[in-house]
């Protein structure tokens, strides 16, 4: 049988998901697992889970692109290993790998490397960038939205609404919103 996971990192990649199902369908899956989850966080990851537990001996799972499935070369063995240890193989699309050939194999553990060497480079960079813009007194951070809006935060619960709804009012997370209401409590120091 031939399974596909397809993954997007944010809700609003709807069609993303989409062309995925769409080329993973006509790559001959059976069956598709699909979720819209960071590839950072592999532990919530539930689908893809799902997926290798669902694949059997003889069965490929297909991708479209190798960082749909994997953020680092640990985290593709893992795939792998679990793949390999069902008896599966693992397809690729974009790249025209398939696991079930030690060539394939191969392959799927060098672009591996190099795509994760490539991401490490990548944040080097940025952080350099940071430091730098720091120094020259350009970067500041994002800016704090939470306290931008303290005044509507204390509005809001004067009126009786509760933290949670304050936060999904407003757009920001509810942990801001028991700061600002608990900064608000604490006598003031002088």
């Amino acid at each position: 049988m031939i399974i596909g996971y397809a993954r997007t990192s944010t809700l609003d990649q709807k069609a993303g998901l989409e062309a995925q199902q769409r080329e993973l369908e006509a790559a001959g899956c059976e069956k598709v697992f699909t979720e819209q989850v960071s590839s950072v966080d592999t532990k919530a990851r539930e689908k893809l889970a799902e997926a290798l537990d669902y694949i059997r001996e003889g069965d490929t799972l297909v991708v479209t692109k190798l960082d749909r499935l994997a953020r680092s070369v640990a985290h593709l063995l893992e795939v792998l290993e679990a793949v390999t240890a069902k008896g599966a193989s693992l397809r690729i699309l974009s790249m025209g790998i398939d696991t079930g050939t030690a060539t394939g194999k191969l392959m799927l553990t060098v672009l591996g490397s190099v795509a994760e060497f490539e991401r490490s480079i990548m944040l080097e960079r940025q952080r350099e960038g940071i430091a730098k813009a720091k120094a020259a007194g350009k970067y500041t951070g994002r800016k704090p939205t939470a306290k931008a809006k303290t005044d509507d935060i204390r509005r809001l619960a004067d009126e009786g609404m509760k933290p949670l709804k304050i936060a999904e009012t407003l757009g920001i997370g509810k942990s801001s919103v028991y700061r600002i209401l608990d900064d608000a409590k604490a006598p003031e120091i002088k």
